[in-house]
Order: structure tokens, then sequence, then C-alpha cells
């Protein structure tokens, strides 16, 4: 296939190496023309410390050069996306295949990345998600994602175009579920670095990953997603990844702001965009919304955007009032 990746960071030049590897054609697009340039000249991504840029990848900061593609992945920042995605659209071929990877939901809508690229294409999209640090997707360490959309043929030819002994990608037709696994796991990450920061153990980030995942669940379920997908691949398996790993822009924000590095300075430092802190709003919106109990990511809002301090924060969800685990259908006889 002839590909593009649309967004130069260390998550789309990871897949554009390994679309390369799979045998693909592959050009690499920045928004900027001088880092396209310095990208091309330097063989290297400062994203990707240690790893050299194939010779093969093309690299381009014209959006023309989606005209004959067979596949077009996009994978900017979330902010981007609809920007990114209106842009190309009148170069896109009428039967390309069109992949979003980017993590997030945007703040003004609650739309999933997904759905902004079909509304500014106007075609269908397969959202590909899972738990996968770019780190170690481009140096070939064993991978598992999740190719999903409702079209079961578009998920199948995802699968086949990324498919490799070092990724594996399962089908699912539930992308809501996957887009908001993957886009909830930030939060939940800056969260769990935050406890880390305030110096707090093992014991309560497993107690905030379990509790995150059920809200994210009951948000999920309230937007038409099935819960069995939060169990898998993007919803389980990326929390894991994204809280325990420092890899994780959003977890090392969050040790920052634990530490009393104030919200804003803790970004400025990690050096790239920590998709957390807006996925917080705008869940926290989608919440309120769908009028669905989601305490932690209230709590994850109050102390981005309105500087409540994490430990009084985390006192007052302890001592919330007293509740099940979960609807159990035993004591409801």
């Amino acid at each position: 296939m002839n590909v593009l990746v649309a967004g130069s960071g260390g998550w789309g030049t990871a897949l554009a190496i390994r679309l390369l590897q799979n045998g693909h054609e592959v050009t690499l697009w920045s928004y900027c023309e001088s880092e396209s340039e310095q990208l091309a000249a330097s063989g290297r991504n400062p994203f990707l410390p240690g790893v050299a840029l194939p010779k093969e990848l093309i690299y381009t900061s014209n959006v023309s050069a989606a005209q004959d593609k067979d596949m077009a992945v996009f994978a900017t920042p979330s902010f981007a996306v609809r920007s990114t995605a209106k842009a190309f659209s009148p170069f896109l071929r009428g039967d390309v295949l069109l992949v979003s990877v980017t993590k997030g939901i945007e703040e003004n809508t609650g739309f999933r990345m997904s759905q902004i690229v079909a509304q500014e294409t106007g075609k269908p999209v397969v959202a590909l998600s899972g738990p996968s640090h770019a780190e170690e997707v481009c140096r070939g360490i064993p991978t598992g994602v999740v190719a999903a959309c409702t079209e079961k043929t578009l998920a199948e030819r995802a699968q086949a175009a990324f498919m490799s002994e070092q990724l594996r990608v399962y089908t699912c037709p539930d992308a809501v579920g996957v887009e908001l696994g993957a886009a909830h796991k930030n939060v939940i990450a800056l969260c769990a670095g935050i406890c880390d920061g305030l110096g707090y153990g093992d014991n309560t980030k497993a107690l905030l990953m379990t509790r995150g995942l059920a809200e994210l669940a009951r948000l999920g379920m309230a937007l038409g997603a099935s819960r069995e997908t939060f169990a898998g691949l993007a919803g389980v398996g990326d929390l894991i990844v994204t809280c325990t790993s420092m890899h994780s822009r959003n977890r090392r924000a969050g040790i920052l702001i634990g530490q009393g590095v104030g919200v804003q300075e803790a970004m400025q430092q990690v050096s790239a965009v920590v998709e957390g802190y807006y996925a917080a709003s705008a869940a926290w919106k989608l919440a309120q919304k769908h009028g669905v109990d989601m305490p932690i990511t209230r709590a994850a809002y109050e102390v981005l955007y309105e500087n409540r301090d994490p430990r009084e924060a985390l006192h007052a969800l302890m001592l919330r009032q007293k509740t099940t685990e979960a609807e159990y259908s035993a004591w409801a006889r």
C-alpha cells in the first residue's frame, strides 16, 4: 500500500516505521516544513531517542501528498485533528482507508477523534488504539492493539496493514468504547502520577486505576459502548501501561504536579503534549451532560483547572458516601 502518516510526533513516526517494515511505501507528513526538513536531514526524531529513521521513509509538509494514497493515518495531537483532516480532505481518494490513532476527546463537542475525521472527510474511519508506547513499537517490542470500526471490512483492512510479528492487531466493532478508553486512561494516568508525586504507594494506584476504569465504563455505556471493551486492550490494557510506565508523559506530568509543580509548568517540563489535561475537561463535560457519576474525573478537573490541592482532593474521594463496589444482582433479589 501507498500510505500517508499525518503527524510526525513519536507515535506517528513509530507507526510510519512499522508500516514501512511491513512493506508499504510510507510518507510522513509534518505540519511545519522546517520539522520535515530536519527529520530528513538528521534521520532522527527527538521524541524517539536512539532510533534511526529508515532511509526509505519519505518526508513532506504538503497536504497534496495525500492525493494518491491507499491509506491515510491521522496521528496529530488531538487539538489538531480537525484542522488536519479538513486540510487533507480535498486530496483523499474515494476509496482511501482512513485510520485515526490519536487518543483524545474534542473539548467543545465531546466528539471522538474518528468522529472528527469522519465529519471533515465524509468517509468512515477506523480507530486504532491499545497499550502501545511509541518508544517500544518502533523498536519491535511485542505489542497488541485494536482496530475498531462498525464496518468489519475496514477494520480488517487496517488489521492487515499494521499486523506483524511485533504488532498484533485485533478487530472490534466498538469504536466508542475503544476511543473512550484511549482518551480517558490519560486522565487516570495523570492522577496516578499525582499519587506517585504525593508519595503514596501501590495500594493507592491500584484503587485509583480500578475505580477509574469503573467510571470510564459507566460513561462508555451511557454513550453506547460495550462494557466488555473496557476489559480488553483498549481499556484495562491501556490503563495499565499508561499508569505504570515512565514512558507516559501523562504520568510524568502528574508526578510533577504531586510534587508541587504548577500544572502549566509541569506540562512544559514534560516537553510534549499531555493529552490527559485536555481529556479531563472534555470527559467531565460529557459526564455532566449525560448524568454519569465520575468522582475521580471531577477531582482531576478541579486539580487541573481550579487549582484544588491534590492531597485534599484525594482525601475527599476517600471520604465519599459508603457504597457497594457494583450493582450485585444477588443482593437485588
